[in-house]
């Protein structure tokens, strides 16, 4: 059994000593995408760590709540997860699409409301738009209430980026969304969905006492920044960083750097042998 590593800001070790005195009233937020499950080349491919819903499975009944907070649309988090169905899980909540989403394993269903039609326009804009900027090896991800242009598989991933990212805004102003960046990959949403404003509604009806976070990009930073209001207001919190060389904005502003996914569900399968 790895040991429990120690966070290195004071904030981080009083959000950790928090969770110890009271479990049953913390939450773990978790992202899924390089957090617990890889970065892969193709996103259809990835899958959460093999050892992720053991992790999961035995942490979860010693705490509150469990909530994987997620860009990807809720019911495919929680088949690339393999969440459904698992002992253990019962509750496990999924906020997809940034909390526009919300799967819980007690129902085993998805609600939401209705998608933001300027998805569907630029939906239908976008091959254009590449055809026309020549980026090869782009690939788009249609998430249904959100469209991803991926770069990493183009011949060089961060050119392409670069290129598109000036392009992109332009076309998701136009159709009233916005432009969220990512490891090679810009994704066109609807304003207003963050993991922030997610997880502080999410900490709220849950009534939390204090709360764990773990993200890997750009993306994780809304939720950072709410954990750290809250614990402005007097609510503990521990931030923790899947680190990766892609993206270091997190592992600068994180109480724990852990090394990505492995490195997660290690801390999560410690934090749960320390709560027996």
């Amino acid at each position: 059994m790895d040991p429990l590593p120690t966070p290195t800001t004071q904030a981080g070790r009083d959000g950790l000593a928090a969770l110890f005195a009271d479990p049953a009233a913390a939450v773990i937020g978790l992202d899924f995408d390089g957090t617990l499950a890889p970065i892969v080349a193709d996103p259809e491919q990835a899958r959460a760590h093999p050892d992720a819903v053991a992790a999961l499975t035995a942490l979860a009944p010693k705490v509150a709540h469990v909530a994987v907070i997620t860009g990807r649309p809720a019911g495919v988090a929680v088949r690339y997860g393999g969440f459904a169905g698992v002992p253990g899980l019962a509750h496990l909540t999924v906020l997809g699409h940034y909390g526009a989403e919300r799967w819980d394993a007690a129902t085993g269903t998805v609600t939401a409301p209705a998608p933001h039609p300027g998805v569907a326009a630029v939906r239908a804009e976008l091959p254009g738009l590449l055809e026309r900027a020549g980026r090869q090896g782009t690939w788009i991800e249609d998430k249904g209430r959100a469209v991803a242009v991926h770069t990493r598989r183009a011949e060089d991933p961060q050119a392409a980026y670069d290129a598109l990212r000036a392009p992109l805004t332009e076309l998701a102003a136009r159709h009233g969304l916005i432009v969220e960046p990512g490891r090679m990959v810009l994704e066109l949403r609807p304003p207003g969905m963050d993991k922030g404003v997610a997880l502080s509604k999410y900490l709220r009806e849950t009534g939390a006492a204090c709360v764990l976070y773990a993200g890997d990009d750009l993306g994780d930073l809304p939720a950072y920044a709410a954990v750290d209001r809250l614990r402005s207001e007097g609510t503990p919190g521990l931030l923790v960083c899947s680190g990766s060389t892609e993206v270091t904005e997190l592992a600068e502003k994180a109480d724990l750097v852990v090394d990505g996914p492995e490195g997660v569900v290690r801390l999560l399968t410690a934090l749960a042998a320390q709560l027996d």
